[in-house]
């Protein structure tokens, strides 16, 4: 691919992630100040009580509806509503258009609350009576799906061709596209009008548009992450959808959730098309936000997990057409990118609209959809011949046939580079090359007799099968320094970080989590009321900016079904605690009356309290957390790319220093436990 720039007239056209939303206040040096953080999501407008009680009654109607639907599997698709009506009016989350000029006597009218309430009123009525017109609907097509995460219902708009047959058997093409940055973006302005195809960009004809919620404004990370692959997959279930048509596509935010994708999940896109938007966290807050950063070590070794520019050698693997304003700072992002892919002997392909500041130019947005349109045309390869993959974590693990399932350390480089060679024949050879990799399998279609594997130079071959349409999985694992076909059954007493299960403590938040909260009475009091502040904060924050409501249980409360199913965060202290009383002396950190033992260095209790996530001894499959919700707060809201993990796999915070904007109290010490999940004696100090 190739880097340039079309000279072409200037035609602005305005960023529309979502046209019809109220302007929202611009990041920028004004937002650098920790003692003086700006509510997200800010103070919505004053109603009336005539207003309040309109939508209150309509609330109550909407909602005994839905109780009289019981189980029905679209359900979903009516709770939105429900939810977004009742979040603006429980949280202040009312946020009208820009006032009229009569405003001083006209109150705010909550036009789009009640645009929602009045939606989901219809939609519940024709529940109620057995009908779901919305799903045979084109056009704009709200849909809602339950969240595996927290059991919140979340909207995502769903764009339907005109063309589309619902009778027929085509799958179609899906473009994604991630809304831009907006603070005033709650359920009910989401909700509230059609978005269209999405920015100006006009896909190809019969080709789908989703748009994510993402779960508000966090850039797409995290849950807003999960939301991506949740919408999809529900979308699946009602769309004929052709996953070897996905394409990435936004604008601003939107954009830098297109590298994100694009860089971490790079096979999965038959194209990707970045606009604007920040591609990592250093050099975008020095450049957009005047902020110079330089957190402690073990932060700069997180922004691996989001920084699209340390992995920018895997946009090898996903044909990518950027655009960026001439006149943008955050043609940043793409310069970033295109500097890192550089030293990977790759270049970007970089569509620049000239005098343009942050919006699509004319010419180049009909560029930008040529070229896309005829890499889509072209098609994905199931399995391409050719792959380069980087990752720092085992959240990141795939491509194409290629999934990493161990690293030698984590938050290091590793990489692997191959060649696939006539995949589905007799003849099929995978050939690669690693580095800092210690687990793999590789994937050949069949049907085949045998595959013939080299790694780092070491051949070994293998008998497959000749079942059609079937693929061969050959799992690897390097065995003093040796590579080997690792045919033994994973033993279940052993833990490891393995996909799913490597930290840091936010990992922990991207599947299915239960807050457990403590009924004894704690260790000391401080500890006691800082554990009981941190969690009442955790719960708040988690609805502020991921949009559900945290499932909370007692100690006492905690089922066989909860340790099977969900991850336990787990508030107070081994005494306080009963689930943590069980699990103290199988923790890789102790934590006594006597103190906080971390190897060999003892921290005061009544001052101390560990921060953790590690794999649960009650059921080793999933996560444990002591005292810890997601780890960045306030003052990282401020801009999507401060909204990184904070934290590491363990931390030890001094409760004497007052809870913060940035942090919950002074961290004496963090980092991150070995790859079979120990304490590393040199590691933190």
């Amino acid at each position: 691919m190739f880097a340039r720039c079309l000279s072409i007239p200037l035609f602005v056209v305005a960023l529309a992630g979502l046209a019809s939303l109220p302007s929202t206040r611009a990041d920028g040096p004004a937002d650098n100040f920790p003692d003086k953080v700006a509510p997200i999501p800010p103070k919505g407008s004053e109603l009336s009580d005539a207003t309040k009680e309109e939508l209150r009654k309509g609330l109550a109607e909407l909602q005994g509806l839905i109780k009289d639907a019981g189980k029905h599997e679209l359900l979903p698709d009516v709770q939105i509503y429900e939810k977004a009506v009742r979040y603006a009016l429980d949280y202040d989350e009312v946020y009208d258009p820009k006032p009229a000029k009569d405003a001083k006597t006209l109150p705010p009218q909550a036009g789009n609350v009640k645009k929602v309430l009045a939606a989901g009123l219809e939609r519940a009525k024709a529940l109620k009576d057995g009908k779901t017109p919305w799903t045979t609907q084109t056009g704009g097509v709200l849909r809602g799906y339950r969240s595996k995460i927290d059991g919140s219902v979340q909207p995502y708009w769903l764009v339907i061709p005109k063309e589309y047959d619902f009778a027929a058997k085509t799958p179609h093409r899906l473009d994604f596209w991630w809304h831009g940055r907006g603070e005033t973006l709650s359920e009910a302005n989401f909700m509230a009008g059609s978005p269209g195809a999405g920015g100006g960009i006009i896909p190809a004809p019969g080709a789908l548009v989703l748009h994510p919620y993402g779960r508000y404004c966090n850039a797409n990370k995290f849950a807003g992450e999960v939301d991506t692959f949740e919408c999809l997959e529900h979308a699946k279930k009602h769309y004929r959808i052709d996953e070897s048509r996905l394409v990435a596509r936004g604008f601003s935010m939107g954009g830098a959730a297109c590298w994100q994708f694009g860089a971490h999940f790079p096979t999965m896109w038959a194209a990707n098309a970045p606009g604007a938007g920040f591609s990592e966290t250093p050099e975008f807050l020095n450049v957009f936000q005047n902020e110079k950063v330089d957190p402690p070590w073990y932060e700069k070794k997180l922004w691996h997990m989001y920084n699209a520019s340390d992995v920018a050698a895997n946009i090898f693997d996903v044909p990518t057409v950027a655009y960026s304003g001439a006149d943008d700072k955050q043609k940043q992002a793409a310069d970033v990118m295109a500097r890192e892919m550089k030293k990977e002997g790759l270049e970007l392909n970089h569509l620049i609209g000239p005098k343009t500041g942050h919006s699509y130019e004319k010419a180049a947005k009909e560029e930008l959809n040529k070229q896309i349109d005829a890499i889509v045309a072209k098609g994905k390869p199931a399995m391409p011949e050719k792959i380069r993959f980087t990752t720092f974590t085992l959240r990141y693990n795939d491509c194409a046939w290629v999934k990493i399932e161990g690293l030698a350390k984590h938050w290091e480089r590793a990489r692997i580079e191959g060649t696939h060679s006539a995949p589905g024949t007799k003849a099929a050879s995978i050939t690669v090359k690693t580095e800092n990799i210690t687990a793999m399998t590789l994937y050949s279609p069949g049907p085949i007799d045998t595959v013939s594997f080299n790694i780092d130079g070491t051949p070994i071959l293998l008998p497959a099968f000749k079942k059609e349409n079937e693929t061969f999985a050959a799992r690897f694992r390097k065995v003093d320094g040796k590579w080997e076909a690792d045919l033994a059954k994973p033993d279940p007493t052993k833990i490891a970080k393995i996909p799913g299960l490597q930290g840091p403590i936010d990992d922990a938040f991207m599947d299915s989590f239960v807050m457990v909260s403590p009924s004894g009475k704690p260790l000391n009091e401080a500890v006691g009321k800082w554990a009981a502040a941190e969690m009442a904060h955790a719960v708040k924050h988690w609805r502020n900016q991921y949009r559900g409501d945290a499932i909370v249980k007692k100690d006492s409360e905690i089922s066989d079904d909860d340790i099977k199913n969900s991850n336990l965060v787990l508030w107070g202290d081994p005494s306080s605690n009963a689930v943590l009383a069980k699990i103290a002396d199988k923790l890789p950190i102790k934590w006594t009356d006597k103190g906080v033992v971390v190897g060999d260095k003892t921290y005061e209790a009544g001052t101390h309290v560990p921060v953790l996530i590690y794999p649960n001894p009650l059921n080793p499959k999933k996560y444990v957390v002591l005292n810890s919700g997601f780890t960045f707060r306030e003052y990282d809201y401020l801009n999507n790319a401060r909204q990184v993990s904070k934290l590491p796999d363990y931390a030890v915070i001094d409760i004497t220093t007052p809870v913060n904007s940035r942090y919950p109290g002074k961290v004496v010490r963090g980092g991150f436990f070995g790859e079979q999940w120990q304490l590393q004696p040199d590691d933190g100090k």
